[in-house]
C-alpha cells in the first residue's frame, strides 16, 4: 500500500495481519531487546515485526541486515548511506529505506482509517487546516480526513527530524490536502490523493537549498490511511 506512495528507489517491505499471524514472533536482535525488554506482547511484536520488515530492504538494497535501534526522540539509526522510516498500527505495520544518494530523507505513517478522539483534532490542526476539512468533508464524507491529516502531520516530522534533529510541532507545518482527480473513478473505500506541509518555521537546507515546504502522497484503502514524504537530494523551493 505505502510502495505507490514513494518513487521506485524506494524499498518498502510490509506486513499486515495474515502475515503477523504467519511470522509471530519475529526474532529480535540482543541490542534491540533491550528496548522492549518489559513491553506488552502487542507492542513487542509490533516493534519486532517491523524491524524483521526493515531488515528485509536493508537485504534488497545490498547492506547487511542489522538491529535497527531507536535514536534521539526514537527516531531509528539506519546503517550509513541509508534513510528510511517506519510504522505501525492495528494489523499493518511497514518499513521504506532508499540510499541517501536518492532521497535525503522520508517519511510514512499508516493509521486506521477511523476518525480521531474528539480531543485531538484541536490540538493537531491548524484553525486554517480544521476549515479545510470541513470543506473536504462536505465534498468526500466517506473519507476521515482529520485522520489523514494527522497521518501527514506524522508523515512530514518523520521526514523532517532526520534533517534538522529539531522537533517540529503539529502548529509549525500547515498541511494543505488535496484529492486525487481519480478518486471520483474508485470505490468509496479506496482514494488518493497528495498534500503540501508548508514550513511554518525556517526549514532544513538539503542540496544548498531551504525548503519552505514538504510535499506527500496519501491513499486511503483496507480501512487504513497511509501517508509518505519523500524529500529529494536536490530540494526544489
Amino acid at each position: 500500500m505505502i510502495d505507490k506512495l514513494l518513487p521506485e528507489a524506494v524499498v518498502v517491505e510490509a506486513y499486515d495481519e495474515e502475515d503477523a499471524r504467519e511470522f509471530g514472533d519475529a526474532p529480535l536482535h540482543p541490542e534491540e531487546e533491550v528496548f522492549v525488554a518489559r513491553a506488552v506482547l502487542k507492542r513487542r511484536r509490533e516493534f519486532a515485526l517491523v524491524r524483521s520488515c526493515a531488515r528485509r530492504a536493508m537485504e534488497k538494497l545490498g547492506v547487511p541486515a542489522q538491529p535497527v535501534l531507536p535514536g534521539e526522540r526514537g527516531a531509528p539509526r539506519w546503517p550509513d548511506g541509508l534513510t528510511g522510516s517506519m510504522t505501525h498500527c492495528e494489523g499493518y505495520g511497514a518499513a521504506a529505506l532508499a540510499r541517501t544518494a536518492e532521497l535525503a530523507s522520508l517519511g510514512i505513517d499508516a493509521e486506521p482509517h477511523e476518525p480521531l478522539p474528539e480531543d485531538v483534532l484541536p490540538a493537531v490542526a491548524l484553525p486554517a487546516e480544521t476549515e479545510r476539512l470541513r470543506r473536504l468533508a462536505a465534498e468526500h464524507p466517506e473519507i476521515c480526513w482529520d485522520r489523514l491529516l494527522f497521518s501527514a502531520k506524522e508523515s512530514v516530522y518523520k521526514a523532517w527530524f532526520p534533517l534538522t534533529r529539531k522537533w517540529l510541532d503539529f502548529s509549525e507545518a500547515d498541511i494543505d490536502v488535496h484529492p486525487g482527480t481519480a478518486s471520483d473513478a474508485v470505490a468509496v473505500t479506496a482514494a488518493q490523493g497528495t498534500f503540501r506541509a508548508r514550513l511554518l518555521v525556517p526549514g532544513p537546507l538539503v542540496g544548498g537549498r531551504r525548503l519552505t515546504h514538504f510535499d506527500g502522497r496519501w491513499t486511503v484503502e483496507r480501512g487504513l490511511t497511509a501517508t509518505a514524504v519523500p524529500v529529494q537530494p536536490a530540494a526544489i523551493r
